[in-house]
């Protein structure tokens, strides 16, 4: 199959879906630009300021697209192409974009409140309890299959072969490990990683501080990402992936504490340009390989190695694939900063759903540079390896596809494709990590306030708090591979998502609104994750007397059951209420 077709195809489905199936959302949602949103009825250019909706957007795109649209496709890539292909544009059209759309929709109308105080006004109290507990679960699984998955990839060795380098050549550094010529891979995007984390308080204090112009600051952001690179293929940092994890625990907890100006938003300002950079080439790339006609390497179909690996195509490839076709994740982005800057309700289309549409073009090109750019047996062997010792690295098999990719679509030297695909993917990575540890505070501090009558003065720290994360991110990565947590972080991002559902299902029919949009993909949603999480429990959980996981896997069924429970009583108050079905 021709790859720029699936590509092309996906395109024109998300533009119909854009332009039919959100405006009928709009519509039932009664949108009206001459009904102030809560950016401008409550201004206070701190949280609450009104901006521009191409500026919205970008802002809530790099939020929500984070590593998941990549890792989560990389490794589902076992099951074929197809089955990725097909779930991440029906996904993200009747389910993702949807939950992505009326959350942010919810929130704008209740004055920019967070998806887990609207299911408190909708559950109660009780609700609101085990929303943000459930969140905070789901958060520090996040963080922890991403902390183990980096500390790998910052350590990547290729061999030179596999990129077609002259061994003796200068390029990269290089070591001969075990009779093989390695190229330091992971620690060029370790030294540029150092490099912009570094120079992000200097770039903080020069705008924040000093006034420096937006433009000389982009153009000093791009000349320092540059640099990190070029002196990243001359002097990489090789450490070991233990260590990695201690500094990056360090690095969140910093940066989950200080005002975001110092290190959160000029890093992640600086390391933008190579994202964005990467989303171009990828897709550039995808589009030049259909018309070289450059065939998959991979299996269309390949279900029974998947079911092997992961367990069958349904419901794992439904929580292996998690960003790339809905998030639980976004739930808390949209309700949470970017509900506060809708300057218009007409713009909610564009920031919702529109902003998942693009992260699902992201995963179908994800897709295609797995698929396209680097052999199967390969990614086999990167992705789901066999060898005593050797960890699974989905970054690596990514970083490579772009690679060959690039190599066969744009005659780029398959060593540059390579090396700014693995430093695309951290870049996407350390932003989740530093953000997902930052709400996971903000949430509980909102629980100290439910559990305690008159909160511990500690507990208001935001050092403690932030501890409290990291300490539990770093715990469960320590003892866990990625592979073992990914498949309960998705269950639980899922799952999360199912439950946003049911919040604005309530709040809808609240106001005697129309809730089958909503309330079918939350059904589906819940019935796949409970199902994956009882699976997992006990076909591996307790059979390997994995007592963390096992203890998290049943604490998610409960809270969930508990949101469940609580809804369905609401529903019958409604019912009750209005003497008729809502």
């Amino acid at each position: 199959m021709n790859v720029a077709v699936l590509l092309i195809i996906a395109a024109v489905l998300f533009f119909l879906a854009y332009r039919f199936y959100a405006r009928f959302i709009a519509k039932l949602f009664d949108e009206n630009d001459n009904r102030p949103t809560p950016a401008c009825s409550m201004k206070d250019d701190r949280d609450y300021v009104p901006s521009k909706p191409v500026v919205l957007f970008g802002h809530h795109f790099a939020s929500i697209a984070g590593g998941g649209p990549i890792i989560g496709p990389t490794v589902a890539m076992i099951f074929g192409f197809m089955p990725v292909w097909l779930w991440a544009v029906i996904g993200t059209i009747f389910i993702g974009a949807v939950q992505d759309m009326t959350v942010l929709f919810a929130s704008v109308r209740e004055k920019g409140k967070s998806v887990a105080e609207i299911a408190k006004e909708s559950l109660g109290n009780t609700g609101f309890f085990l929303f943000i507990s459930f969140a905070i679960l789901m958060l520090i699984l996040l963080t922890s299959a991403f902390l183990g998955l980096t500390a790998v990839s910052l350590t990547s060795l290729v061999p030179v072969e596999m990129m077609r380098l002259d061994p003796n050549h200068a390029l990269v550094k290089t070591h001969l490990d075990k009779g093989v010529v390695v190229a330091h891979i992971g620690g060029i995007s370790s030294t540029s990683l150092i490099i912009i984390t570094g120079f992000a308080p200097i770039l903080g204090w020069l705008v924040y501080k000093r006034g420096l112009n937006i433009i000389v600051a982009t153009i000093v952001a791009i000349i320092v990402c540059i640099g990190s690179i070029i002196l990243g293929m001359r002097h990489p940092v090789m450490l070991d992936p233990d260590i990695w994890m201690i500094i990056l625990c360090f690095y969140t907890l910093l940066a989950a504490g200080i005002p975001v100006w110092i290190i959160l938003q000029p890093r992640d300002f600086t390391n933008s340009f190579l994202l964005y950079m990467g989303v171009i080439a990828l897709f550039a790339g995808g589009i030049a390989a259909g018309f070289k006609g450059v065939s998959f390497t991979a299996p269309a179909f390949n279900l029974a190695q998947g079911a092997g690996k992961l367990g069958p195509v349904w419901p794992f490839l439904f929580i292996t694939v998690a960003c790339g076709a809905i998030s639980g994740f976004h739930a808390l982005v949209a309700g949470g900063t970017s509900s506060k800057q809708v300057s218009k309700e007409s713009h909610v289309k564009l920031i919702g759903f529109g902003g998942m549409l693009l992260e699902g073009l992201l995963a179908i090109g994800v897709m295609i540079a797995i698929g396209c750019g680097i052999m199967f047996s390969d990614y086999l062997n990167i992705a789901f390896p066999t060898a005593a010792g050797v960890k699974a690295n989905p970054i690596l098999a990514f970083a490579m596809g772009v690679g060959g990719l690039l190599d066969k679509a744009l005659g780029i030297p398959p060593v540059y494709g390579t090396v700014f695909g693995i430093l695309m993917v951290e870049g996407f990575i350390i932003t989740t990590l530093d953000t997902a540890i930052r709400l996971e505070r903000y949430l509980l501090e909102e629980l100290w306030q439910v559990v305690f009558k008159k909160v511990p003065k500690i507990m208001k720290s935001y050092f403690f708090n932030a501890f409290v994360c990291v300490a539990l991110m770093y715990i469960l990565a320590y003892s866990n591979a990625f592979a073992a947590i990914w498949p309960i972080f998705g269950s639980a991002n899922q799952l999360l998502a199912s439950l946003a559902l049911i919040a604005v299902s309530a709040w809808l029919a609240g106001r005697k609104k129309t809730a089958w949009f909503t309330l079918l993909p939350a059904v589906f949603m819940m019935i796949t994750t409970l199902y994956s999480l009882v699976s997992l429990l006990v076909n591996q959980y307790l059979p390997k007397h994995n007592l963390a996981l096992a203890v998290t896997d049943v604490a998610l069924i409960i809270l969930c059951i508990g949101v469940i429970v609580l809804a369905l009583r609401r529903w019958r108050e409604l019912k009750a209420k209005t003497g008729e079905a809502v």
